[in-house]
């Protein structure tokens, strides 16, 4: 059994993970390149100043996914690359660089997929007061419209953030994430209200200033997706009302972030529980943040086990004896990857892509020259066939990004985790195809067949 014909496989990436060039041709800093330098605030005081060094190698690392077979890239672009500043001019060099990626991607027939934000900010925009101006989502917006207009004659497939709930939450909450802040919640919310309004403002910039007909989405986390403890009605009613339910004063839930960009309202449970904390809504500031979306990513990783307790309300299982975590230690749960799709159509009635899927390995080069990874081949081919159970049943889901290309810097756990489908060594900046990818060629020139 084959996905739908024209499902879409890809692998995706980052700026700010693979670009590095930190310095170079008038980038300019963002929130993680002085986080980055915060002692002990990332793994062995390790930056992404370098990273993959993907801003000179990125036609070799183009010449990869052609030979992989991958039909489309996620990356994203680095707003500090374009607009030094946060706003103002427009260095052009920065743009030159998107140009060159994109060019080299349709020539090898590589469709790409553009993500406007994927959590470096610009530091002089944070100066400036950053997420918590209300003015900051028309900062976004004119960021957007530099890179629409210069861009979208070839790209036409947009995200406009990556898990905001993840940059918000762990930057400005727990401060785990650049920038470092632990703010009140009233200030939290405040941040994930101009957010939203930045993520309605950038779909308007990119619906009215594309060159080509775009179609735009917006990528949320998936978090631990719940899973239900068996295939009963109960189990399952409880699982999904703990998935979308909102239990806990912090960012990472899926409503809070969801519901206004597609019905144009906060979740009551929300409302009720963040009461005084909630934030300043202004009349048009829904219509605004409601902009129509033609696809909802999702990044999805894990799940946790619910079951309806006594009284039918969702309780949480624990893991069942000899689970399985992968190297970042996130438990290894197939079948989140058939439930998430399956929540998420069903409650937004949109086409779905899977953003994001992958899993940290300890991968290492053998004396053969090779990396042998087949706990990734068996994780993806786990969490494939249950996407491809969900497809069977008529989920609307268009199609999947393997995180990730390459090895990369993974944010405040430095260069410890391994993602990609090809190893990188890092020092040198050899890569070295892992056997993972030559498994996942077959699996997309089968369309999932081999499974």
């Amino acid at each position: 059994m084959a996905f739908p014909g024209d499902f879409i496989w890809g692998t995706a990436a980052s700026a700010y993970q693979i670009e590095g060039a930190a310095c170079e041709d008038g980038r300019g800093p963002s929130i993680w390149d002085i986080f980055c330098r915060k002692p002990g605030a990332v793994r062995q005081g390790e930056s992404g100043d370098r990273a993959c060094d993907h801003y000179r190698r990125y036609e070799e690392d183009v010449a990869l996914m052609r030979e992989l077979g991958i039909r489309a890239y996620r990356f994203s672009i680095a707003w500090p690359r374009v607009l030094p500043q946060g706003r103002g001019t427009v260095n052009q060099a920065g743009l030159d660089f998107y140009d060159r990626l994109i060019d080299v991607l349709l020539r090898a027939n590589v469709t790409p997929f553009a993500t406007l934000h994927h959590w470096d900010y610009p530091l002089k925009l944070y100066e400036a007061g950053g997420w918590l101006k209300r003015e900051s989502s028309d900062w976004f917006a004119d960021y957007a419209a530099a890179v629409v207009k210069r861009l979208s004659d070839r790209v036409r497939h947009w995200f406009t953030f990556n898990e905001p709930q993840i940059f918000v939450g762990m930057g400005y909450q727990h401060g785990t994430h650049a920038p470092g802040d632990r703010l009140a919640f009233t200030e939290v919310l405040a941040i994930a209200h101009n957010v939203l309004l930045a993520h309605g403002k950038a779909v308007q910039t990119i619906r009215n200033l594309s060159t080509a007909a775009p179609s735009v989405g917006y990528a949320v986390a998936a978090n631990e997706v719940a899973v239900p403890a068996s295939d009963g009605d109960d189990d399952v009613r409880a699982a999904r009302e703990a998935f979308f339910s909102i239990v806990k004063t912090d960012c990472r839930n899926s409503t809070w972030w969801i519901d206004p960009a597609v019905f144009g309202r906060y979740p009551e449970d929300g409302v009720m529980l963040f009461d005084s904390a909630m934030p300043s809504v202004g009349s048009s500031d829904m219509s605004i943040i409601r902009q129509p979306l033609d696809f909802l990513g999702i990044n999805v990783y894990s799940g946790r086990f619910y079951r309806a307790g006594s009284n039918g309300s969702p309780e949480a299982v624990g893991p069942p004896p000899g689970q399985v975590y992968t190297a970042s230690g996130w438990p290894v749960v197939p079948s989140s990857l058939y439930w998430a799709p399956k929540y998420y159509c069903d409650r937004y009635k949109l086409p779905v892509i899977i953003s994001e899927n992958g899993m940290a390995g300890n991968d290492m080069v053998d004396s053969d020259g090779g990396v042998h990874d087949p706990e990734r081949i068996d994780f993806i081919r786990a969490y494939l066939r249950e996407l491809r159970r969900a497809c069977a049943e008529g989920i609307d889901v268009r199609g999947y990004f393997l995180w990730s290309l390459l090895d990369n810097f993974e944010w405040a756990e430095g260069y410890s985790q391994r993602f990609g489908l090809v190893y990188v060594d890092y020092p040198s900046g050899k890569r070295v195809v892992k056997d993972s990818a030559r498994w996942y060629k077959d699996v997309i020139a089968s369309n999932g067949s081999v499974l």
